[in-house]
């Protein structure tokens, strides 16, 4: 199965130039890193050469990595039932960069690239309908991202006086938490567990 898949990767590049960077393998998963401009044309050629034929679009994700110089991966994961491989696409954004929808490609990808863009905040330029799947309309910020507070900006509840959900900011009583309890191995007196003085 690497063999086809190096095969592939040296087609790729071959055929993409500079939009097509190193095939990876890791954990019996093949990534081709690529960047954002090729992508397109990189996705129809695997697609369609009859020596890939790569035609189902399984998901496509991000990942987010804030200390990196670009933020983002937009991970495509691929599908080809003909010749029974799997790759994985990869390619590195920007916080401002937008990446080119593959929708006319792929038509699965409609509502994969609104949930990365309600997550991530990543914009995909084309696309016919880009807003939140997931979360709420008025919702504010993109939680899969690193630096997304833990709690939210906001907590729901239903009030009784207005009859209807309504919103509030998040307010945390207490900044700093201290348990006075005993870890489970603690309180069990487990071997090797230091003693209390």
């Amino acid at each position: 199965m690497s063999e086809a898949l190096n095969e592939i990767g040296v087609a790729a590049r071959s055929r993409h130039g500079n939009c097509v960077g190193d095939l990876v393998f890791h954990a019996g998963q093949a990534t081709l890193h690529a960047a954002p401009s090729g992508i397109i044309g990189l996705l129809t050629w695997l697609r369609d050469d009859t020596s890939c034929r790569f035609r189902q679009l399984v998901d496509l994700t991000a990942v987010d990595r804030p200390e990196d110089e670009k933020r983002f991966s937009v991970v495509y994961n691929l599908l080809s039932l003909q010749h029974n491989l799997r790759m994985r696409i990869a390619i590195a954004v920007a916080e401002d960069e937008n990446v080119p929808s593959c929708f006319p490609v792929f038509s699965s990808a409609l509502w994969l690239e609104r949930e990365v863009w309600d997550m991530y905040g990543i914009r995909f330029q084309g696309h016919p309908d880009l807003r939140r799947i997931l979360t709420d309309y008025g919702f504010e910020g993109h939680p899969q991202r690193k630096d997304f507070p833990l709690t939210g900006h906001v907590e729901m509840r239903y009030d009784e006086e207005q009859k209807r959900v309504i919103y509030e900011p998040v307010k945390l009583t207490q900044a700093f938490r201290n348990f006075e309890s005993l870890s489970p191995w603690e309180a069990a007196g487990m071997p090797g567990m230091p003693e209390d003085d």
